[in-house]
């Protein structure tokens, strides 16, 4: 199971970290993550067992390196939509002659070990995100390329392109049927799966599902169900708004 990280600060990565997550994904797409933040993150993420990941925002060779080269152990490229894009994927993750990541683990050579570049190629991580009509129309062509990792569901982007409304966790619709797909073909290939999902209910039932690698929300969003919970605790019994000004004391 991975922890999600939304918001590029060392401290809130540290914590989730801390959570006892298999991993945490750093969201470089969606998320409020900037280049200069990447590695401060990625540091505080080390003081864990945790493994780093990053979704990168494109499926472009410079931002998969400079990734690897702060100290990902694993890069999920999103809207992968067939073979050539796998292929250009597992290319920048790879050094020669497997791929044609450049050479300069900045700080990966520092948490990797000296001797990072010698196993680096059969450690980092890499996983295509489907999440389009044309990833299905192409999944078995996906699923065949060479050193692909596992595939990574992004339910939002695949309910619209199949004409549902976004969102995640869903239980009827078109994406339940598409997950499906998803599983058999990538029994049938040998290669793992992973969905993202918003609730720990719904990534304990996708696991029973066969998925191997599942969310459950993201820092932002335990940040807003926790400070909304404590709200509605506080306030249980209210008889109305009142005086809430206080009396010029604090605590």
């Amino acid at each position: 199971m991975s922890g999600w990280l939304t918001v590029g600060h060392p401290l809130l990565a540290e914590a989730l970290a801390h959570a006892g997550y298999d991993a945490v994904t750093v969201d470089a797409q969606h998320g409020a993550v900037d280049d200069a933040e990447l590695l401060g993150v990625l540091q505080a993420i080390s003081t864990t067992d945790a493994v780093p990941l990053v979704r990168v925002a494109w499926n472009e060779p410079a931002r998969i390196m400079k990734a690897l080269d702060l100290g990902a152990y694993g890069v999920i490229a999103p809207m992968i939509e067939g073979p050539d894009d796998v292929r250009s994927l597992v290319a920048a993750c790879r050094y020669p002659p497997l791929g044609r990541r450049s050479h300069g683990p900045t700080r990966a050579a520092l948490y990797g070990g000296a001797d990072y570049p010698e196993h680096a190629n059969d450690e980092i991580l890499v996983v295509a995100m489907i999440e389009t009509r044309e990833a299905l129309a192409s999944l078995d062509a996906i699923l065949e390329v060479p050193g692909l990792d596992m595939v990574f569901v992004g339910p939002a982007d695949l309910s619209r392109a199949l004409g549902g409304p976004p969102g995640a966790d869903f239980t009827d619709g078109p994406v339940p049927t598409a997950l499906d797909r998803i599983l058999e073909r990538c029994d049938a290939h040998g290669v793992p799966a992973g969905v993202f999902c918003r609730s720990a209910q719904h990534a304990r039932a996708m696991l029973a599902r066969g998925f191997r690698f599942v969310t459950a929300d993201s820092d932002l969003g335990y940040v807003k169900a926790g400070a909304a919970a404590a709200l509605a605790t506080v306030r249980e019994g209210d008889d109305g708004p009142g005086d809430r000004r206080g009396g010029g004391q604090e605590g």
